[in-house]
């Protein structure tokens, strides 16, 4: 939690995270400065999200690895690592837990849900799941449901994974290894959708690592050397079984699968106001599937902003530091905040 709820505890917003991140969305910790969490640059006083003035709260989702339960924890039956026994949840069932948070902490309704990328999906499920406990939904960078291309990275990703020797069907913990290798190549076929052709040309285009061309399978491009670094740091802390159970939940993610494919239909109990923001190179989840997001919304008359922001950056401009992005966001909190007493 950043910043304290006010008497009625009106002023809580509720941070979903993404992918690959956790309920350390600001700050850092007293004994590692250098972690920081990863919306600083969005959360913390004076910031677009303002703690001085709302109290921010950061989740970890079920079935993750940094400290909810998951995968690696003991399941109390077998007194083993619950490892490829622990069940697959959805976006929904994490918005389900969160709803029990909010029970736990007295939050009877936020006033904002944010959220980017399957954060925006968490976001969208809420005001679906419990339209009644939401006062303003911010989806960032999001689509009503994956692409079969974004299927299809996904399943390279979790096949890579799968395929490793050390997999052990899932229960690699008992045999004191790490399925590192598949899990460096589902990061590197992850982070190259994250990212714009053009950001990458920007950072990297065709430099040599060393000047000249080796004619070897070692690294060679500056863009390789970038890969394999990203892809090495993440196999040192994420676990494999949930990076498997998460990339499922952002398949399986369909609110109008029970209506019919009717977008529309399913986001008709939906009763807060919304900020859609897209960028115009996220090509993973397109400025088109933002928009088919606010039709829905405008087809039940709801309160909708949209903001289609020209970024260079890809589906990580909702991480970085957009100074129209962060201005849109400042904007709109302020905006909550004046009709929240704090």
């Amino acid at each position: 939690m950043y910043g304290a709820l006010n008497a009625d505890k009106s002023n809580a917003v509720l941070v979903c995270h993404a992918l690959n991140a956790s309920h350390h969305v600001a700050g850092y910790y007293a004994d590692d400065r250098q972690n920081i969490g990863w919306w600083d640059n969005l959360i913390g006083p004076g910031k677009p999200l303002d703690t001085n003035r709302f109290c921010v709260i950061g989740v970890n989702n079920l079935g993750g690895c940094f400290g909810s339960t998951g995968p690696s924890s003991i399941n109390p039956a077998t007194r083993k690592p619950w490892g490829a026994d622990f069940p697959v949840v959805t976006v929904e069932d994490w918005v389900t837990t969160q709803a029990r948070l909010a029970d736990q902490l007295g939050i009877q309704r936020f006033a904002a849900i944010i959220g980017g990328s399957l954060g925006a999906m968490q976001a969208l499920s809420w005001t679906i799941q419990f339209p009644e406990r939401i006062g303003h939904a911010i989806v960032i960078a999001c689509a009503p449901n994956l692409s079969a291309q974004n299927i299809a990275f996904n399943e390279v990703a979790r096949l890579a994974i799968i395929t490793d020797p050390d997999f052990h069907a899932g229960h690699y913990y008992e045999h004191g290894v790490r399925p590192t290798r598949g899990l460096r190549v589902a990061r590197m076929v992850g982070h190259i959708t994250y990212l714009s052709d053009d950001e990458m040309a920007s950072k990297f285009g065709r430099q040599l690592r060393y000047g000249k061309l080796g004619y070897t399978f070692g690294v060679e491009f500056e863009i390789e050397s970038y890969l394999r670094h990203q892809a090495e740091k993440f196999s040192g802390y994420f676990d494999a079984n949930t990076y498997l159970r998460i990339t499922k939940a952002l398949d399986y993610f369909d609110p109008a699968a029970d209506h019919g494919g009717n977008l529309s239909l399913a986001l008709e109990p939906a009763t807060a106001s919304f900020l859609v923001i897209s960028f115009t190179t996220d090509w993973r989840f397109s400025p088109e599937r933002s928009r088919e997001i606010v039709k829905a919304l405008l087809d039940n008359r709801r309160d909708v902003a949209y903001a289609e922001i020209e970024a260079p950056h890809g589906h990580d401009a909702f991480l970085l530091d957009d100074p129209r992005y962060h201005r849109l966001i400042a904007a709109y909190f302020a905006r909550i905040a004046n009709r929240v007493v704090t």
